[in-house]
C-alpha cells in the first residue's frame, strides 16, 4: 500500500477504536505508519480524509453487500425482491455495526462543517448509478431511467433505516412486507409518470 491507502486504512482503524470526535491527525498518520504532513498532502485536510475513509469503508462493507442483496434477486419479481432486501438489511447493519455508528458520527460533523461535505455531495450520482446497474442486472425490464429512480429510493430508504436501526437495533422498524405494503398503499390509483 501506498501512504495514501495507509492514511484511509489508519483514519478506519483510529475512527472505530475512538470515535469521530476524538481522532486527531496525529493519531491516523501514527496509526497509519506516516508523517503527520502526508495528510496535508494526500487529502488536504484530516476532515477530507475522514470523510473519504468513512465513506469508502460504508461503499464498500453495506453499499457492496447491498448490492449482492439486489444482484440475488435475478429471477424474482421487483416487488418480491424489494421485501426481501428491506428484510435482509437489518443483518447486514448488524455485520456493521461500528461502521454504522462511526458514520453517523461523521454526518454530524459534514452537517456543522458544510465544507466537509463536497466529497460525499459529489459522490451521490455514482452511488445510484451503481446501485442502478446491480438493479438492471437483476431486474433486465427496467430501463435506465426507472432502475435509476429506484437505486435513489433505495439510497434514501438505507440511510433511514440503517439511522433507525443504530439508535434502536430491537426497535419496532419497518421490514420488508411492511415497506411494500406502505409503497402498495401510496401507488394505489396513482397515475403512471413517464
Amino acid at each position: 500500500m501506498g501512504n495514501r491507502e495507509d492514511l484511509l486504512a489508519g483514519a478506519r482503524k483510529v475512527i472505530i477504536e475512538r470515535g469521530v470526535a476524538k481522532t486527531t491527525a496525529r493519531d491516523i498518520a501514527t496509526a497509519a505508519g506516516v508523517s503527520l504532513a502526508a495528510i496535508g498532502y494526500h487529502f488536504g485536510s484530516k476532515e477530507q480524509l475522514i470523510s473519504e475513509a468513512l465513506s469508502a469503508e460504508l461503499g464498500t462493507a453495506i453499499g457492496d453487500n447491498m448490492e449482492e442483496l439486489i444482484r440475488a434477486q435475478r429471477g424474482s419479481s421487483l416487488f418480491e425482491g424489494f421485501s426481501e432486501l428491506w428484510t435482509t438489511m437489518p443483518s447486514v447493519f448488524a455485520n456493521n455495526r461500528d461502521s454504522m455508528v462511526a458514520s453517523m458520527e461523521n454526518l454530524v460533523r459534514v452537517a456543522r462543517e458544510p465544507d466537509s461535505n463536497n466529497y460525499l455531495e459529489q459522490g451521490l450520482p455514482a452511488i445510484y448509478d451503481e446501485m442502478a446497474v446491480a438493479l438492471r442486472a437483476a431486474h433486465p425490464e427496467l430501463d435506465e431511467w426507472q432502475a435509476r429512480v429506484v437505486a435513489q429510493l433505495y439510497f434514501v430508504l438505507v440511510q433511514g433505516l440503517g439511522v433507525l436501526w443504530a439508535i434502536a437495533p430491537e426497535g419496532e422498524l419497518p421490514d420488508g412486507d411492511q415497506l411494500a405494503a406502505a409503497l402498495l398503499t401510496i401507488t394505489a390509483g396513482a397515475p403512471k409518470l413517464d
